[in-house]
């Protein structure tokens, strides 16, 4: 295998983040790590998730919840109004201009954290920094990244070439034209990168 995986994900994901969470650890090779807008992939597809609807919301909290706890991950603290309410392309920006300061993973993990462990809304500036300093980023830098026309040029980029991909969910490993979607794909990805 010449090419690195990618790994697709977004930050209101909680199946992202378990993956994010192990990722680098059970993949033979580590993931060149793409945030892209799943808002966007659910609006060019016209699906909606699992987490927009009852009974299939509180099912896959039950079971988000539950691999948490089997991989020794604190329970996840669910934000009111999520998935709807918490939903913002700011700590998707930061993450596009922590990856071109090389800095994408360290930050991407200390948002998941932020998210879901802290239960704080990454629909907040001031969140998205915590992350970010974290990450030993500039706050200053990360905001006037956050705002440049060439972090949000790389999100659409990013977003626009996954779907051309047929990425349709998040999170999503790519090796090659092969599309593993879901947390739980990690070893199959492993498996066939061996």
């Amino acid at each position: 295998m010449n090419h690195r995986p990618t790994f697709y994900y977004d930050f209101n994901s909680p199946y992202s983040w378990l993956a994010a969470e192990r990722v680098n650890g059970v993949l033979p090779v580590p993931p060149v790590w793409q945030p892209i807008s799943f808002g966007h992939i659910l609006q060019a597809t016209g699906r909606r998730p699992w987490s927009f609807q009852e009974p299939t919301k509180s099912e896959g909290i039950a079971e988000v919840e539950r691999r948490a706890a089997e991989r020794g991950l604190p329970a996840p603290r669910w934000i009111d109004g999520w998935p709807v309410g918490t939903y913002s392309l700011l700590p998707l920006r930061a993450a596009v201009f922590a990856q071109q300061a090389g800095r994408v993973v360290s930050f991407s993990l200390a948002a998941f954290r932020q998210f879901f462990a802290a239960g704080r809304t990454l629909a907040e500036l001031d969140n998205v920094l915590i992350a970010a300093a974290a990450s030993e980023l500039h706050p200053r830098a990360v905001t006037k990244g956050i705002e440049s026309r060439t972090v949000k040029d790389a999100l659409r980029a990013a977003t626009e070439h996954a779907l051309e991909l047929g990425v349709e969910g998040v999170p999503t490993l790519a090796v090659g034209s092969e599309l593993y979607w879901g947390d739980d794909k990690l070893e199959d990805v492993a498996a066939a990168l061996a």
